[in-house]
């Protein structure tokens, strides 16, 4: 009986990205063209509003932006910045390529804020709405969801 239910539960998330891989390149900035756009002109924005849904609405946008320039004065920025990308590595069991997650935010910074950003989205999370938002939209999906129903035994 479990298995049947383990299948099943695969079979409705089978539009799901698989967990364990990144779902875009690190150089894909071009696949979504406006966010590339945006990131190469507000990295602070676009980090800022990465990191709000990362770290699930513990962390603000405007607070992790705030930290993000104040470091980055400094020539700093990425010391703050990996970190996040370890937590949606982590989320997503990501693997760590193509080198450190702090060596990618550090030589290619704005490539690994977008492909993070469109790791979200490719996820179902839009980081331009905020956690709030994001958080509100998964609870109506949740609930919009038909109830599981036991299959009826068989000979």
């Amino acid at each position: 009986m479990y298995e049947v239910e383990g299948e099943r539960a695969q079979q409705r998330n089978s539009n799901a990205p698989p967990t364990g891989k990144w779902t875009t390149g690190l150089y894909d900035c071009f696949d979504d063209k406006g966010n590339c756009c945006f990131t190469w002109c507000c990295p602070r924005l676009a980090f800022g509003r990465n990191a709000e849904i990362i770290d699930q609405g513990r962390t603000s946008a405007t607070c992790a932006r705030l930290i993000f320039c104040g470091l980055g004065c400094f020539g700093l920025g990425c010391l703050y910045s990996y970190k996040f990308r370890i937590k949606l590595r982590s989320l997503y069991n990501l693997p760590e390529e193509p080198c450190s997650d702090c060596c990618v935010h550090y030589c290619c910074l704005v490539c690994a804020i977008c492909q993070e950003h469109r790791e979200l989205k490719n996820r179902g999370l839009d980081p331009s709405l905020g956690w709030k938002a994001n958080e509100e939209r998964m609870m109506k999906k949740a609930n919009l969801e038909a109830p599981r129903v036991a299959s009826a035994m068989t000979r």
